[in-house]
């Protein structure tokens, strides 16, 4: 993986840029000590490590603004971040860069539950959306697995989903409105506490845009009511191409659960040694999850489970209980974490037709033998949204290299049977080299036109999602 040159012109003028920023920043919010601008060199790929000329925490909307206005003055290009835990690259930063870091803007703005929004600060972490609403009896839907950590404006950059997205959406179903500043330092308004916004729709595009539009400080979104209650079962199999065909028959049958996770062996074991969680030591199993009165969740299970026996699964295990419960989803909410306790990996991100789950995870199979490489795969089967865990070894020369081939065959393989690139980890640089098999020059072109209007300098996020090559012309 490349990164561009650092302007030597922008480095060269470090000290004014510095100088600027502390001037338009309350004490403390400017970072360029060295060994402190080493917590922010990388998000969660970490494979790539760059430390940026400096570090930025603003505390308002107003203070990105000052940050953005100074930078688009200076020339000097702007990397936003959450929460650091994008698994693309989508907040590395590069050498000639101020990294502008929006954790601080974590507060709750105004709630209103007659018409079911809530507004936050970008920031705020995900899980704590939620609990903002939870005594209320709301909730936020959309559930990454890093909710407890990633920030809302990271999710509305790669348009994140979670376990429960095959029924409530991704972000951008639960995204009303944002507050953005712009390349320049304007504010602007986009969207807003209603269902549709006139005009353009603009929300649909700064959402998942990846920090290459705008910095997103405010965000309203969508709370549900809770519903009555849930219950998963736990279903292993013998082979996970059968898995993957039960949860094709399942979506066939018009049976809208609402989350089905899959895990493979490899991963199954690495939970059970990490939480215990009880798993059965099968080839795969998933956790199939229905929600709404005990009628409601009698009725759909009764049907899953009929569907599920037709496949000759060597366990069904249906939760008895909410400690049950918690249980069964224990192991799954921490996979990516016990995957690291086994070996180095990186976390791919593509998405498929629920028809092809079979068929591509035998490919998968079949690739990881062909590059000597071990794939654990954990992901969202309801709605095709795959996680391939590629473990390698980042200390043994030309593994990562191995790794990123096998990986770029993985996403080809996603989008040759009907899938595409990423389904919410975004493109950032992991996939930026790989657009092409998807998207072909004109494609890119109209895409790059679009931040042109945004971005006509290519200071935000410029070296991110289009192929180096491609944005050449266009970048400093």
């Amino acid at each position: 993986m490349q990164m561009p040159e650092p302007s030597v012109d922008v480095l060269s003028r470090k000290a004014r840029i510095v100088d600027r920023l502390r001037v338009g920043l309350p004490a403390g919010a400017v970072i360029d000590d060295p060994i402190e601008l080493k917590a922010y060199e990388c998000d969660g790929l970490s494979a790539y490590r760059c430390p940026p000329m400096c570090a930025v925490l603003p505390s308002s909307t107003e203070e990105v603004s000052a940050v953005m206005r100074i930078c688009h003055e200076e020339g000097v290009p702007v990397v936003p971040r959450g929460s650091g835990t994008s698994l693309s690259g989508g907040a590395l930063p590069t050498a000639d860069s101020v990294l502008l870091g929006v954790a601080r803007l974590s507060r709750v703005l105004d709630v209103d539950y007659a018409n079911r929004f809530i507004r936050v600060e970008a920031g705020r972490t995900n899980l704590s959306v939620t609990g903002a609403v939870e005594q209320d009896g709301f909730f936020y839907a959309p559930d990454p697995s890093s909710q407890l950590a990633c920030a809302i404006a990271g999710n509305i950059a790669m348009n994140s989903g979670g376990a429960h997205c095959l029924k409530y959406g991704v972000t951008t179903n639960n995204l009303l409105g944002v507050t953005m500043v712009m390349a320049d330092g304007e504010i602007v308004e986009i969207g807003g506490a209603h269902l549709d916004a006139g005009g353009l729709d603009l929300l649909g595009l700064v959402c998942g845009s990846e920090g290459q539009l705008g910095v997103v400080t405010e965000a309203t979104l969508r709370i549900l009511a809770k519903p009555e209650g849930a219950r998963p079962v736990l279903v292993g199999f013998d082979s996970a191409e059968v898995a993957g065909q039960c949860v094709s028959d399942i979506i066939k049958a018009g049976i809208v659960p609402v989350a089905i996770e899959f895990m493979d062996r490899l991963t199954i074991r690495a939970a059970e040694a990490h939480v215990a969680a009880g798993y059965p030591d099968c080839e795969a199993l998933l956790i199939i999850e229905v929600e709404g009165s005990e009628a409601e969740i009698d009725d759909q299970l009764v049907r899953i489970i009929a569907i599920a026996r037709q496949h000759d699964p060597v366990e069904i295990r249906e939760s008895g209980s909410a400690a049950e419960s918690e249980k069964i989803w224990k192991g799954r909410k921490t996979a990516f974490g016990a995957m690291g306790q086994i070996n180095d990996y990186m976390c791919l991100d593509g998405t498929i037709p629920v028809s092809q789950l079979p068929y591509v995870l035998r490919r998968i199979g079949e690739m990881g033998e062909d590059y000597g490489l071990q794939v654990g795969n954990v992901f969202h089967a309801g709605d095709g949204n795959m996680h391939p865990l590629i473990l390698y070894d980042a200390n043994k020369p030309g593994d990562l290299e191995k790794t990123e081939a096998l990986g770029a065959d993985i996403l080809k393989l996603c989008v040759e049977v009907g899938g595409c690139l990423t389904g919410e980890h975004g493109v950032g640089v992991e996939k930026r080299e790989i657009m092409t098999a998807q998207y072909g020059a004109d494609d890119l072109e109209i895409q790059m036109q679009v931040k042109d209007v945004f971005d006509p300098q290519w200071l935000l996020n410029p070296a991110k999602v289009f192929p180096l090559e491609a944005s050449a012309g266009r970048r400093m």
